[in-house]
C-alpha cells in the first residue's frame, strides 16, 4: 500500500490518498495519534509517551544486526507495540559515536519495507529517524507521521522544506559535531545555556523554513557530543536541569537508553548490562518533565513511566 500524506495546518486542509478504505482509516488514526502525542498543547500531559526504538541496521551500538531483516524488524515492532510503545522510531543508519554515514538509497532500502508493512497492519504512530530529506519524504509517503532529525535541520538543506511541506511533527536534536567525531573532546562552559541557545537558533531557522511552530519537538541529545567519564558527566547535568528546557515551551524528547555514560557511572562495560541504569535515567527524565522518552526496553520502561507519572503528575 502506497501512502501520500499532504498536510497543511496553515490552510486548514488535510488530504490523505490511499488505495483502500482500510488504508485511509489506519493512516488517519496514525496521524491523529501522532499529533496528540506531539501536540504543543499537550506537552504537560499527565503521562510521558514512550517511543520504542526499531533499528534496521547492522551496526547500531546496542541492537545492531538483531533486526536487520524485514521479518525480524516487523516482528520486533509488533512486540514493542504489545509492550506499550506509544510511537515507533524506525531508523536505517547507525549514528553511534564514530559511525560512518550511508547513502539515502541504502537507508531507504532498509526502512521502507518495514514501515510499509507496519503501516498496513497497525495504526501505531511511526517516526522516521533520519537527517536525510529523501529518506524522510519516502518514509512519509509510506506512512511515517513524524521526523526525528538528529541534525536539527543542519545536515540536509532540503529537510526543512520537507518538514514544512508535510506539516508533520519534527524533533530537533542538539549535537556538537557529527556522529563520526562528536565524542572527540566536546567542550561546554554552561551546557544547558548553550543547548537553549542552540534550540532558539534552530527553532527560528525552522520557522523561517515554514515549519509550524506547534510541530517542533526538542531533544537535548543525550550521548551526542556530551562529555562523559573522568568525573565530568554532561548527560547527568542535562537530566538534572531538564526543566530549564521548559522555558522554550516545546515538548521535550529524551533518549538515554543503554548509553555509554551509564556504563561510566555503573562500571558496566556492555550495553547489555545497562538496563537498570537506563531505567533510573528514565525515572529522572520523567520526573523532570520529559514528554517523550526514546527507549529500547519498552515493557520495563512502561512500569517506570506509570509509577513516576503517578507520583509526579497527579
Amino acid at each position: 500500500m502506497y501512502y501520500r500524506i499532504a498536510l497543511s495546518g496553515r490552510r486548514g486542509e488535510r488530504d490523505i490518498d490511499t488505495e483502500t478504505n482500510q488504508g485511509y482509516s489506519l493512516v488517519y488514526k496514525r496521524l491523529m495519534r501522532t499529533l496528540d502525542i506531539c501536540s504543543h498543547e499537550n506537552h504537560e500531559r499527565s503521562k510521558t509517551a514512550i517511543m520504542g526504538v526499531l533499528n534496521v541496521t547492522p551496526d547500531s551500538f546496542y541492537d545492531g544486526g538483531r533486526f536487520f531483516n524485514v521479518d525480524l524488524a516487523v516482528m520486533h515492532g509488533l512486540e514493542l507495540i504489545d509492550a506499550g510503545a506509544d510511537i515507533l522510531d524506525i531508523g536505517g543508519e547507525s549514528t553511534r559515536p564514530g559511525s560512518i554515514p550511508i547513502d539515502a538509497k541504502e537507508e531507504i532500502d532498509r526502512v521502507i519495507p518495514v514501515i510499509k508493512i507496519l503501516g498496513e497492519i497497525t495504526d501505531i504512530p511511526i517516526s522516521i529517524d533520519t537527517y536525510k530529506s529523501e529518506v524522510a519524504e519516502t518514509a512519509i509517503k509510506y506512512g511515517a507521521t513524524m521526523i526525528n532529525d538528529i541534525s536539527a535541520l543542519r545536515f540536509d538543506e532540503d529537510m526543512g522544506d520537507i518538514a514544512a511541506e508535510y506539516d508533520l511533527p519534527i524533533s530537533l536534536m542538539h549535537m556538537q559535531g557529527i556522529p563520526r567525531d562528536m565524542q572527540v573532546n566536546p567542550q561546554y562552559r554552561d551546557i544547558m545555556q548553550e543547548i537553549i541557545y542552540f534550540f532558539k537558533e534552530r527553532m527560528d531557522f525552522a520557522i523561517e523554513k515554514g515549519i509550524s511552530e506547534d510541530k517542533i519537538i526538542i531533544d537535548p541529545g543525550i550521548g551526542f557530543g556530551k562529555r562523559t567519564g573522568d568525573g565530568i558527566e554532561d548527560n547527568c547535568t542535562i537530566l538534572k536541569r531538564l526543566r530549564e528546557l521548559k522555558s522554550l515551551n516545546k515538548p521535550i524528547l529524551v533518549g538515554t537508553s543503554r548509553k555509554t555514560f551509564i556504563s561510566n557511572i555503573c562500571n558496566e562495560s556492555s550495553p547489555e548490562d545497562r538496563l537498570i541504569g537506563s531505567l533510573a535515567t528514565v525515572a529522572i527524565a520523567v520526573a523532570n518533565g520529559a514528554d517523550i522518552v526514546r527507549v529500547h526496553d519498552v515493557r520495563e520502561t512502561k512500569d517506570v513511566v506509570d509509577v513516576v507519572s503517578n507520583i509526579c503528575r497527579r
